[in-house]
């Protein structure tokens, strides 16, 4: 399926200025859920900003609004950016961000044993020589790492992730894990997500502005 061609700053922009459900977003975007709660909570690994979708052509603001007005419906692309393909090698990391590896790599080692030092290498842009020093407590800043979400660093996708974990497991011969964080209360973390949103707005705006009379100042008093 076709996707934007800068999915995760086509998503902010929608979760900013539409009513589309997080469902929708991503799918249109072709991202997780989780990453686009993630963006609508002001918890993405960096600040994102809005790439709007109608000005870039990608989709009209018709096909918004029928998102908008039915929740089951599935936003369609006008047209679909031409998709780079990455070329066999290491991930690129930005420098910002290398730091952060061996938190990844940690947390990688530590929740899915299953997945290969060739596989984490792809899937983080590493080097084996660094996945077998942290697997085996021999990296030299041991001490400092702390097993941290590559999703939630910024590292890789949950896409990328699930696949990885799927493909280790069935390599394994186990069975995948199912994320089941969104299971039973979705619903209910989703409208929670968005009353914060909508509140955060009203205060930004002023509309939400506590009522409370100002504590008295000297000059208040005297001009009493």
């Amino acid at each position: 399926m076709a996707q934007p061609l800068m999915p995760h700053a086509t998503a902010s922009w929608l979760v900013d200025n539409t009513a589309l459900s997080f469902e929708q977003i991503a799918e249109f975007c072709g991202l997780h859920i989780l990453e686009i709660q993630a963006i609508a909570d002001d918890t993405a690994a960096t600040k994102l900003t809005g790439r709007d979708p109608v000005r870039a052509h990608e989709v009209t603001q018709e096909e918004i609004d029928k998102g908008q007005a039915d929740p089951e419906y599935r936003l369609v692309m006008l047209k679909g950016p031409e998709q780079v393909r990455r070329t066999k090698g290491p991930r690129y990391t930005p420098v910002s961000k290398r730091s952060d590896k061996p938190d990844g790599i940690a947390w990688i080692i530590r929740n899915h044993p299953e997945i290969s030092d060739g596989a984490i290498s792809l899937l983080i842009g590493t080097t084996r020589t660094t996945i077998a020093a942290i697997r085996d407590r021999s990296h030299w800043n041991i001490a400092n790492i702390t097993p941290k979400d590559p999703v939630t660093l910024g590292l890789t996708t949950q896409r990328e992730l699930d696949a990885a974990v799927a493909k280790a497991a069935k390599a394994a011969g186990i069975e995948a894990p199912v994320d089941t964080r969104l299971e039973g209360d979705r619903e209910a973390l989703i409208t929670e997500l968005r009353a914060q949103r909508e509140q955060a707005a009203r205060v930004e705006s002023g509309e939400g502005a506590s009522t409370t009379p100002a504590e008295p100042t000297a000059e208040t008093l005297f001009r009493r």
